[in-house]
């Protein structure tokens, strides 16, 4: 049967793998964390000549242990296939002395798509292995990219709803475009007038209502989560990590067993998260360096111990890393402090009274491979101009973040480790952000124009994702307060 999943804040409550994805979140508000983080049983060299789908199902079978192989074959194959316009579905790119593992080229041209692809495919296999009638309502807050991603992985599949809550002006026009035309039977959109955090703490008090829970039940409904505090995404994240480095060997750039460096630009902690559990499993990492935009909570962490969601939130142009409260850094907490539920439920309560909290300096030791830095939007324009300029290599915001935060740590500490950077999104979803930063003078041009500029300088063809909402209805109009999320999902579900 293999380990469990237990909660980070009650160590007694416990789910296999299949029922951790189905709930998405603990019933007091915890992420549920593996018991164990076993080694991968086939070598580097073995894996550096398998594919993308031989080498997720080897990482996968490891850590979801209740599925059986035909069942992880099946989801794999389901998800890694024509939908991704890339072979191999997330290239490295050699540009300003590192690697960029291209995480874009799937459905919504964002990083999330690799792990929600799999996602409903997971779910739905889980809820048959457990026997549930119930129709599963996906349940998402979203700072721009796991919106679209998750409406993409979930439209018109049979037994699910999904409902994606937004900030309203808190997205790029792309981003919002393309949520808000999803024509998917069994979708719901709505932007609420607050900012990502005010969405997520809104979708996580309704995980935790159990009159409401009760109550959905009593419909033939029950909630699951698409975003990363569901292990069902965090996975399938691990896979990309490992990928990477055994292309690095089977490119000869490495050999089996050199350590690398892995930047990730990271909001919610869940995508630098993955790489450290694939670490876990054996892939060799010298150090995971977090990188922020001007919302620089996790920077401050990283430096001080203490992390304080007590400051002004900043919108920015890597709009999908303006977060506070980044959720999954929960499961690390819970990890530094010897796997105590107590300890970590402690300084959630203190993160929820007073806005921070601090760890002991024995936890913060446990952080040495941890480097923070962040960049502020004039960093991140500046980054993007000179990697154009240099080779006429085109990264979006977010991805701009990380080679500028890598660029100050090689500055820092002159370390040459081989390195990867995660590029999490096409810069197609930035445009404006993108473009204006090349040159102030396409500021001028409309939205799609940009566009069309966009394609002649990077000479990368216009994803179908953007050709998509070119001319596509606006099906999805709902503007509510935070306070009215519950309102409208009941509403939407017709309860």
């Amino acid at each position: 049967m293999g380990f469990l999943y237990r909660s980070t804040r009650d160590h007694n409550e416990t789910a296999t793998a299949s029922q951790a994805i189905l709930k998405g979140l603990a019933s007091n508000g915890g992420l549920f964390v593996p018991d164990e983080i076993p080694s991968l049983d086939v070598s580097f060299e073995e894996l550096s000549k398998m594919d993308y789908r031989e080498v997720a199902y080897q990482v996968m079978k490891l850590m979801l242990t209740d599925f059986t192989e035909e069942e992880l074959r099946y989801c794999i194959n389901n998800a890694y296939d024509s939908k991704f316009d890339s072979d191999p579905i997330a290239p490295l790119k050699y540009h300003h002395d590192a690697y960029f593992l291209e995480l874009f080229h799937g459905k919504t041209i964002a990083f999330k798509d690799m792990a929600l692809s799999i996602l409903p495919y997971l779910l739905t296999t889980a809820a048959k292995k457990n026997n549930i009638e119930n129709d599963i309502v996906i349940l998402t807050a979203t700072s721009g990219d796991t919106g679209k991603a998750a409406l993409a992985g979930f439209a018109d599949v049979p037994g699910t709803k999904i409902a994606v809550f937004y900030p309203k002006n808190g997205v790029s026009p792309v981003q919002e475009k393309q949520m808000v035309t999803e024509r998917g039977k069994n979708t719901f959109v709505a932007g609420i007038t607050g900012n990502f955090d005010d969405a997520q703490t809104g979708v996580k008090k309704m995980f935790a209502d159990n009159c409401l829970n009760d109550y959905l039940n009593s419909k033939g409904y029950q909630f699951s989560s698409a975003n990363s505090i569901n292990i069902g995404r965090l996975v399938p994240q691990m896979v990309y990590y490992v990928f990477a480095y055994t292309s690095l060997i089977a490119e000869g750039k490495i050999k089996a067993g050199d350590k690398i460096n892995v930047v990730v630009p990271t909001g919610n902690f869940g995508n630098i998260l993955a790489s450290y559990y694939a670490s876990l499993m054996g892939m060799p990492v010298n150090k995971f360096i977090c990188a922020s935009n001007d919302n620089k909570v996790l920077y401050d962490f990283f430096t001080t111990g203490t992390y304080d969601r007590n400051r002004e939130f900043i919108l920015t142009t890597s709009p999908s890393m303006d977060i506070l409260i980044s959720s999954n850094l929960e499961r690390l907490i819970y990890h530094i402090a010897g796997d105590s539920s107590e300890k970590n439920a402690e300084l959630m309560k203190e993160l929820s009274t007073e806005g921070k909290y601090t760890i002991t300096d024995e936890m913060k030791e446990k952080l040495d491979r941890f480097y923070g830095n962040f960049s502020t939007t004039e960093d991140v324009a500046s980054e993007i101009k000179t990697i154009y300029d240099e080779d006429g290599y085109i990264i979006d915001t977010h991805t701009a973040v990380a080679a500028n935060v890598y660029d100050k740590y090689k500055k820092e500490t002159g370390d040459t480790t081989p390195t990867v950077i995660a590029s999490t999104a096409s810069p197609y979803k930035f445009a404006r952000s993108v473009m204006t930063a090349i040159d102030p003078a396409y500021d001028a041009k409309s939205d799609f124009e940009l566009i069309d500029e966009l394609e002649k300088l990077s000479k990368v063809k216009v994803p179908q994702a953007i050709e998509d909402i070119r001319s596509a209805e606006v099906l999805h109009k709902t503007v509510c307060e935070k306070e009215e999320m519950e309102k409208v999902v009941k509403s939407f579900l017709n309860i």
